[in-house]
């Protein structure tokens, strides 16, 4: 399966003010995320974001808001992007069979998206070094699990080229250099 850029939409989930700072390597996760935004920005990838219950669980955090053009969260009560109608509709809309996934918590939200978006005909495509757990053993049993769901796995590095397919141009210059 290759992943091409036009039928390609991103979806953050849930990098909030009180999960992010009990995250296993929250720091790292957060840069990588922040990377992942800003490369599918320059690639013109349509991009939305959830918030979990923004009232207990904070607002999303200031380095994923400064990385985004616009931020326009969706807020969710579900674990499953797909269980929140709304949220379900805005990633139909957007009429894209590719749904790059980051964000946290990658057993609970992250997984629960990623299968349900496979079960509805998406392509669900986790981008690995941009989910997080608390937990490394809850994060490393997640991906097994979505593995064998057949869900398609990523690094930041990997999808930003693959969507940017060809060298030489000014895209691929951007992309390179937030890559360095």
């Amino acid at each position: 399966m290759r992943v091409l850029r036009e039928e390609t939409v991103g979806l953050i989930i849930d990098v909030q003010e009180r999960l992010v700072p009990v995250i296993a390597k929250s720091d790292e996760v957060v840069k990588q995320i922040s990377r992942l935004i800003k490369g599918l920005d320059i690639l013109e990838v349509p991009l939305l974001i959830t918030q979990q219950y923004p009232h207990g669980l904070g607002e999303t955090v200031t380095e994923i808001k400064e990385a985004m053009n616009q931020f326009t969260p969706l807020e969710k009560m579900s674990f499953s992007c797909v269980d929140e109608h709304s949220v379900e509709k805005e990633i139909r809309d957007i009429h894209k069979r590719d749904v790059i996934i980051a964000g946290i918590e990658s057993h609970i939200c992250v997984m629960q998206t990623a299968i349900d978006l496979k079960n509805k005909g998406f392509r669900p495509i986790v981008v690995v070094d941009a989910v997080g757990s608390r937990k490394a053993l809850d994060k490393e049993i997640a991906l097994k699990r979505l593995e064998q769901e057949g869900v398609t796995f990523a690094t930041v590095e990997s999808i930003l080229f693959e969507l940017c397919r060809f060298s030489g141009n000014k895209k691929f210059k951007e992309i390179s250099k937030l890559i360095k």
